[in-house]
């Protein structure tokens, strides 16, 4: 069973920084690429955050490149992301994404909270 898990969210102060954690299980993960996305409190859309290759090349969304990266451990079967310098408009759902055959697999996603 494909299955993804995310942890890592909680509240954090405007400036702070945080890192979130994707597990992943029941496919070989070192072969496929992993993307986050986010959804703000009332929104009906998830936005594209990032993603990382199987080889390890990433890529970001315009709003978070220069503080936010994602790494990966193909040993541990995790994808990570790390965030800093947060601002109010971080505040979100994140989750972690892969593809698998036609569909798109999600983990259940980690609410982040940034107070200014």
């Amino acid at each position: 069973q494909v299955q993804l898990v995310e942890s890592g969210g909680g509240s954090v102060q405007s400036g702070g920084s945080l890192r979130l954690s994707c597990a992943a299980s029941g496919f070989a993960f070192e072969k496929f690429d992993m993307s986050w996305y986010r959804q703000a409190p009332g929104g009906s859309e998830r936005k594209f955050v990032g993603y990382i290759s199987k080889s390890g090349e990433s890529t970001y969304a315009d709003f978070v490149k220069g503080r936010f990266s994602i790494s990966r451990d193909n040993v541990k079967n995790m994808v990570y992301l790390q965030m800093n310098r947060l601002n109010s408009e971080d505040t979100a759902a994140y989750f972690c994404k892969t593809r698998w055959g036609f569909s798109d697999v999600w983990g259940q996603g980690t609410q982040v909270t940034v107070s200014s």
